[in-house]
């Protein structure tokens, strides 16, 4: 069975959006470049899914995972709930979101995931954004924002794979990217 976890971009949804960010491909989901290219063998990845969608007034920390179950190479999604409470495009969705914790993103980062997949606006919010992702990057780790649809893969016992799909763009600072997973 298959899933996609891509945001659906209707023209009213792009017309709530900032023109240059949508020309830059952060529109819907995507993921920031950050001067890296994405590579290919990243497009299919096994995948794990957490469920942190009880947590609302904190930064979600690694407790709040089991860290264990993380292993290299993996798409490691985290299920808020958030694009299914908020409604994309508005400023409370892209000012108010939750966050990973800067431990959180350490040990992920030193556990040589391939991709971090949040259905949310960023891994950080506002002046921290940036930094992180490109943190990130630097250690060959990708941040898909703004997934959605990810409730029903909760309590999944099997396997997944997650398919990235990144549009070919070249000189931006986006990449619009589709999302299925198949289990």
């Amino acid at each position: 069975m298959k899933i996609d976890i891509t945001l659906k971009i209707t023209p009213e949804i792009a017309a709530k959006g900032n023109e240059k960010k949508e020309l830059a491909g952060h529109l819907g989901t995507h993921f920031d470049v950050m001067d890296k290219v994405f590579p290919l063998e990243y497009t299919e990845r096994k995948a794990i899914v957490f469920d942190v969608s009880h947590i609302t007034d904190r930064d979600i920390e690694i407790a709040d995972i089991e860290a264990e179950k993380v292993f290299e190479n993996a798409f490691v999604a985290f299920y808020t709930g958030y694009s299914d409470r908020e409604e994309y495009g508005t400023q409370k969705y892209f000012k108010e979101h939750p966050q990973l914790s800067y431990e959180l993103i350490d040990m992920l980062v030193e556990k040589k995931i391939s991709i971090i997949g949040l259905d949310f606006a960023g891994v950080r919010r506002g002046k921290e954004h940036t930094p992180t992702d490109q943190r990130c990057a630097d250690k060959g780790v990708f941040i898909v924002e703004n997934l959605c649809n990810m409730k029903s893969l909760i309590g999944e016992s099997g396997e997944m794979t997650a398919h990235t799909y990144p549009m070919s763009f070249t000189d931006v600072t986006g990449l619009p990217c589709r999302v299925i997973i198949e289990r």
